[in-house]
């Protein structure tokens, strides 16, 4: 059966340590000077099953306004709450707080639960509706209310059914998820090493994983024991408290905070654009502030938008994604001021004048739900596995996108890509009809891609052809342009005399030099050997004809012979025979024709 894990909430001394102590029989004031004070300062952790064989576990925050950070820490990674407001005193200072933080974070499943109702049980009905309406504008508003006295019992199995109740009604987490496993304790156990403890909210953890852990220096950490509620498992799902014995990193290294990630699965940012939630407005909050998510507390500078979106710069990289809550906090008076949701975790710099201005109109338009044709239309191209790793999902590719290996490309960026290709293709062709083509490297630096793999998807959508490293038009590798008709003269000059070859004079002559050489060369017009030497493409099996009649070996001598031509000539074409492999070179004087 599913595990689950709850977090308490609500004013200071209003009963929630003894409402869970009272639920499960353990103790969650760990610090003697918590039990000595009787007030929570750190977080509790305590466990129990329901009625209906649920196994869940409690995450005890504490209430004074002093410990708001560690409430906040016990509160972020939890899905359920429990809202204690005392039956005596009603709703509170710190009440607000909590409830402000539990706007903050979404928090859309919990219990009312009014505690120390033999103090003042004519008061019940009307802190529940004190209650309710002070939390009309968060996701527990319609959460049931308990009344219950942990002194004399009476309201507790009520609570345990309703708290059944709730958690039948909470969406079960994937369980093959990517880890992000926000760490609140860190200790060390004689002969077991580095222990860690979070809230485990999807995936899967197994002994022997490797983790990637982000704080204050990135490392690895591997794996090698689980518990979870004072009992040893193999591996442990969600939703679940998590204990972890830790290779590889000492106690001093990891602290509550940081994270621990599926290796390669998380992208980590400093810089993000964010939508209230709830709260007051951007334009009226302090530039420097604290973002609270997760475990984590890190100190931010805010660059409002408008009133509903803004820019937040967090002063070390932790990893977050689309639809992230944060919690926003006062760095000086401590109180919450305003909940908000990441819309971009990896968003574009701000460099131009109006460029603010457009980024207003962007986030507006953003789904929290992420729309991924948006992200890949205002990135242009960009990675499948970047994306997931932002938080889209990628297991459908929207019309509008076209993929190319691991690319994922806006269509209309893909056109614009093959146009642009094309026209400097065509330019460069108008501009110098002997050029070969457009190099790859040229090409990809053009059209600025993230992947120069991409160019061959590319060039050949723009209707070119890739040769040699080049992209050209097609067919226009035989078009010499100015240098046809000394091409077509040489070659008349050479069929009547096919090993001839043009002397540098008469190259020079017929205006070829080594750019029209080469070009005539490409287009399979003419054939170009060592030494200058120009001859036409049907010379080599010209020769071979008339060196088989020879006697075998022969040398040099008697094939320049039979081929009427010259030692400048002969030597040069048949090296070229032998390279083929139709001639043979046996010695310094001699070769044959291979049969």
């Amino acid at each position: 059966m599913q595990q689950h894990v709850v977090a308490t909430a609500g004013h200071v001394d209003h009963g929630k340590s003894t409402l869970v102590r009272a639920l499960t029989g353990i103790e969650p004031d760990r610090w003697a000077e918590e039990r000595r004070r009787g007030l929570t300062i750190d977080l509790g952790f305590a466990w129990t099953t329901l009625p209906s064989g649920r196994e869940v576990a409690f995450v005890d925050v504490p209430g004074h306004d002093r410990f708001l950070g560690n409430m906040l820490a016990g509160l972020g990674p939890a899905p359920v709450v429990c809202f204690v407001v005392a039956a005596d005193e009603g709703w509170q200072a710190q009440s607000s707080d909590h409830r402000d933080a539990v706007a903050a974070l979404g928090i859309r499943h919990g219990l009312l639960v009014i505690s120390r109702v033999d103090r003042a049980p004519d008061r019940i009905d009307d802190v529940i509706a004190q209650a309710r309406a002070e939390l009309a504008d968060t996701g527990l508003r319609d959460a049931p209310a308990v009344a219950v006295s942990a002194v004399d019992g009476s309201g507790l199995s009520e609570l345990r059914t309703a708290l059944d109740d709730v958690l039948a009604a909470v969406p079960a987490p994937s369980t093959t998820a990517r880890v992000r496993l926000w760490v609140d304790r860190s200790f060390t156990i004689t002969g077991a090493g580095t222990v860690v403890t979070g809230t485990l909210a999807a995936g899967t953890i197994a002994d022997g994983d490797r983790l990637e852990l982000v704080g204050r220096r990135g490392r690895e950490a591997v794996v090698r024991g689980l518990e979870s509620r004072g009992e040893p498992y193999p591996a442990l799902g969600p939703v679940t408290r998590a204990a972890l014995n830790l290779r590889g990193v000492s106690a001093d290294q990891v602290r509550r905070g940081d994270v621990l990630l599926t290796p390669g699965a998380w992208e980590t940012t400093r810089t993000l654009d964010v939508r209230r939630v709830s709260g007051g407005g951007f334009s009226e909050a302090p530039e420097r502030l604290t973002v609270h998510v997760g475990t984590a507390a890190a100190p931010a500078r805010l660059r409002p938008f408008d009133d509903d979106h803004a820019r937040l710069v967090l002063d070390r990289r932790l990893p977050l994604v689309l639809g992230d809550r944060l919690v926003l906090r006062h760095p000086g008076s401590r109180r919450v001021l305003a909940g908000a949701q990441v819309l971009d975790a990896d968003p574009p710099a701000l460099r131009r004048r109006g460029d603010s201005a457009r980024r207003i109109g962007a986030l507006a338009a953003m789904d929290t739900r992420g729309d991924v044709l948006v992200e890949v239309a205002r990135r242009g191209v960009v990675t499948g596995e970047h994306l997931h790793r932002l938080g889209f999902r990628t297991d459908h590719v929207p019309t509008g996108i076209r993929v190319i290996k691991t690319w994922w490309v806006h269509v209309p960026t893909y056109e614009a890509w093959q146009q642009r290709l094309r026209v400097a293709v065509q330019e460069l062709h108008d501009r110098d009809p002997l050029a070969a083509g457009l190099s790859r490297g040229a090409a990809s630096d053009l059209l600025a891609l993230p992947d120069p793999a991409l160019l061959d998807e590319i060039s050949h959508a723009a209707g070119l052809e890739q040769a040699e490293g080049l992209i050209r038009l097609p067919g226009r590798s035989d078009d010499l342009g100015p240098a046809e008709a000394a091409v077509a003269e040489l070659a008349d000059r050479l069929r009547d005399n096919p090993f001839h070859a043009p002397e540098a004079d008469d190259l020079a002559a017929l205006h070829l030099g080594v750019r029209e050489l080469a070009a005539a060369e490409r287009a399979g017009r003419l054939l170009r050997l060592r030494d200058g030497v120009v001859l036409l493409p049907t010379a080599p099996a010209l020769a071979m004809r008339e060196l088989a009649r020879l006697d075998q070996p022969f040398t040099t001598s008697e094939a320049r012979q039979a081929l009427s031509t010259t030692r400048r000539v002969a030597i040069p074409l048949l090296e070229h025979l032998d390279s083929r492999g139709w001639t043979r070179r046996l010695d310094a004087g001699h070769r044959e024709v291979v049969r």
